[in-house]
């Protein structure tokens, strides 16, 4: 079954921790969080502390989104919050491979994203060091946006290129019951959706039918 990740940028933050349960208790095996530097991409959003307060109120796997230029500067405020998963953008990185090593030091899954432009050759030297490969379906920065269709034959070349390999293939970026099908059939295992599960009359009945996506 396809994994869900509801996107905590699209919840009421006025009531973070009932909607992280709400999530949580509708099935949602992944909490995907956020972090927005302001300069590799034009918003700002949260810190390492959101990510640890809500540690100690969810068994969910915690998925942190590093959405910030040289990461490296700032793994050092998100080793000891409770992520499970750090992933970084390929393009934000001068050094992937030292980002890769000190994560992994820490017993912490690796995952590398990539924006839509970015071809998803460059990860080929990397496939037999990391965890998760997400796939950006819109421009980073901000929730809301339209999926980029165009999209799909990536995911589908990431899958090929992943083969064996015990890499989760993630999309973030306008998923929701149409796209989410089409993801999944082009190989992605996991579905970051926001606005499509907070935003909706019923989450609960949203992550039940993203789940059966797969089926």
């Amino acid at each position: 079954m396809v994994v869900v990740a509801p996107s905590l940028l699209a919840a009421d933050f006025c009531r973070l921790q009932e909607q992280v349960s709400l999530v949580e208790k509708a099935g949602a095996e992944w909490l995907h969080f956020d972090i927005m530097d302001g300069h590799f991409v034009p918003n700002l959003s949260y810190g390492a502390d959101v990510v640890r307060q809500l540690r100690p109120y969810s068994k969910m796997f915690f998925d942190v989104h590093l959405m910030v230029e040289e990461p490296l500067n700032f793994l050092p405020m998100f080793e000891s919050c409770g992520a499970d998963l750090v992933t970084v953008h390929y393009e934000a990185c001068s050094d992937l491979r030292a980002v890769i090593n000190y994560l992994h030091k820490r017993n912490i899954k690796v995952g590398v994203s990539l924006k839509p432009q970015t071809s998803e050759q460059v990860l080929e030297p990397f496939l037999d060091d990391i965890d998760n490969i997400l796939i950006m379906t819109v421009e980073p920065g901000f929730g809301g946006q339209s999926f980029m269709f165009e999209q799909l034959s990536k995911i589908k070349s990431v899958t090929d290129m992943v083969g064996e390999r015990d890499i989760c293939i993630e999309v973030d970026g306008g998923i929701n019951l149409k796209t989410a099908p089409l993801c999944v059939a082009n190989g992605a295992d996991v579905l970051v959706a926001g606005s499509a599960v907070f935003k909706a009359p019923d989450p609960a009945e949203i992550i039940k039918q993203l789940h059966e996506s797969g089926e």
